[in-house]
């Protein structure tokens, strides 16, 4: 019979919300509603106090989330003292699409297998509005051996395989052990693990999405403003230089195969970074900042940031983009596979026609998200092979436009950042 006053993982919980935190927020997320569920009664038993567990049975999750944080969730007028939380316990239903930034602790309560759950745990807590300098995420790991006894891992692995073998899937359940190696080094801070475009694409549309929700939902005249700005249109802002990160001209536009870029270049016309979330967040100001006027060379700069984008995108094969994008990535990937099974039985039209849809045509959001998921995982030629012909056949793949195009690429807005 489980014994909770030997569970050591509680008895750590416990310490961090009546010790070292017992004034602060904290959100603790875990894989399974039963641990939550366990959770919830032996903390509240113990005299933790403002607590609360949420789960996908929950009748309204968005609701505890605001008890939670309803300074960020702009809840603070209708949500009283005494009904606000402190102590949050949650399942992934939590992890997207919330703002949890009132608090600026996460735990870990168990280790979850894809690596982008952990970042999109955090992301609910080191966004815009957080007013933290420091975002604290705790991890509980499994004790030492644990694996080696139970086999689970393993065992799941075989049965997966097995069905998957009988009934077909395109979900990937675990990585490899490239990406178990890569998650422990994410649980043990090891500098520069998530570093790589790659793992950052998923997020970056729900980054961008993010800024765009937050500014709207402060001033809904926004979507009506935004779309009414002529191309072209520009500022300039005052921003504090370092080091790494000059002053100069940040530029946004869309090349002539249709894929969105962004730019940094400095004053004297070079390429500062190519990382777009770096250049995002250089772009970050508050509605009031207030605008400063032109720099001589602001439009010469935009035009030199225009010219880095292009060359980038014509050194790494073209309209496919990035060479870190998943475009990029499963063209060059399904074209080296086509030419390894031509005349074999795995030849096929379907995959011609996929692999010269991709290299037309942008992919859909959703078909960059699963390819990107499937690529981390490791999947085969074979499997990437099966999962691109599915989603064209479904019409999931790329947005098929047949209008003529310009040629040309098109800049869409650019803003100057001047020293102070």
């Amino acid at each position: 019979m489980w014994d909770p006053l030997k569970d050591a993982k509680l008895t750590a919980l416990r310490g961090l919300l009546a010790g070292k935190h017992a004034k602060e927020k904290v959100i603790l997320f875990s894989q399974f509603a039963d641990t939550i569920d366990y959770l919830e009664q032996q903390l509240t038993s113990h005299g933790i106090t403002q607590l609360a567990g949420v789960t996908g049975q929950s009748e309204d999750p968005t609701a505890y989330a605001w008890r939670f944080s309803p300074v960020s969730n702009r809840k603070r007028d209708v949500i009283a003292q005494s009904d606000e939380l402190r102590v949050l316990l949650a399942t992934d239903v939590l992890s997207e699409g919330q703002n949890l930034q009132d608090a600026c602790t996460i735990v870990n309560f168990d280790l979850p297998w894809a690596i982008i759950r952990l970042i999109q745990r955090a992301g609910r807590v080191d966004r815009i509005g957080q007013k933290s300098e420091k975002i604290l995420c705790y991890s509980f790991l499994p004790a030492d051996g644990v694996e080696n006894v139970i086999k689970l891992r393993q065992r799941v692995r075989d049965r997966l395989r097995e069905n998957a073998e009988v009934v077909g899937t395109d979900e990937a359940f675990f990585e490899d052990e490239h990406e178990k190696r890569k998650l422990l080094d994410l649980y043990n801070e090891k500098s520069g693990i998530l570093d790589g475009d790659a793992d950052n694409e998923v997020d970056l549309a729900s980054f961008a999405y993010q800024i765009w929700k937050n500014a709207t939902d402060r001033d809904p005249e926004l979507n009506k403003i935004i779309p009414g700005l002529s191309p072209v249109v520009y500022a300039t802002k005052s921003f504090a230089p370092s080091a790494k990160k000059p002053p100069g001209v940040l530029v946004y536009l869309r090349t002539a195969q249709g894929n969105d870029a962004l730019a940094w270049v400095d004053k004297a016309g070079n390429n500062i970074t190519e990382s777009q979330f770096d250049i995002l967040r250089a772009a970050e100001c508050a509605p009031d900042t207030p605008a400063l006027p032109r720099q001589e060379n602001h439009h010469a700069l935009v035009r030199k940031g225009v010219e880095h984008v292009i060359a980038e995108e014509k050194t790494v094969g073209g309209t496919l983009g990035r060479p870190s994008g998943a475009r990029f990535r499963t063209y060059e990937r399904l074209k080296r596979y086509a030419e390894q099974v031509k005349g074999t039985l795995f030849d096929s039209p379907e995959l011609a026609k996929a692999i010269e849809e991709i290299y037309r045509y942008p992919l859909r959001q959703s078909a960059t998200d699963t390819l990107n998921r499937q690529l981390r995982a490791g999947v085969d030629d074979e499997k990437l092979a099966e999962l691109v012909n599915a989603l064209r056949e479904e019409d999931r793949l790329c947005i098929i436009h047949e209008e003529e195009q310009s040629h040309e690429p098109r800049i869409i807005c650019s803003m100057g950042l001047a020293s102070d």
